[in-house]
């Protein structure tokens, strides 16, 4: 089964686009496609609880949040400052996914 993978790397609610980016993910995933939302850089901000209400929604649709480990701990975030359902992961993840023919990525 196709994956959807959306990299997110600047913070969604800073950056031009970014909250659609996010709301784009949430549509994909409430119609059934195995989504999957994974920040890196400044957009591991999302996965903070309240910071951005569709990251939540997404995750209430069925998709998955990915939270690279490197950059959380770059700005001191832990595992359990995130939401709960989100995933810290390290890039060799990332990679693999990149690789995987079943994947279709979209970087933003």
């Amino acid at each position: 089964m196709t994956e959807l993978l959306l990299v997110q790397s600047d913070d969604p609610a800073h950056s031009p686009g970014g909250e659609r980016f996010v709301e784009d993910a949430l549509h994909l995933a409430a119609a059934g496609h195995r989504t999957s939302l994974f920040l890196v850089d400044n957009a591991v901000f999302a996965a903070l609880p309240g910071a951005l209400p569709r990251v939540a929604d997404f995750l209430g649709a069925g998709g998955h949040v990915l939270v690279d480990a490197f950059s959380a701990q770059q700005r001191s975030l832990t595992p359990d400052d995130l939401l709960a359902q989100a995933r810290t992961v390290e890039m060799d993840d990332l990679a693999a996914r990149l690789l995987d023919p079943q994947t279709k990525v979209v970087w933003h």
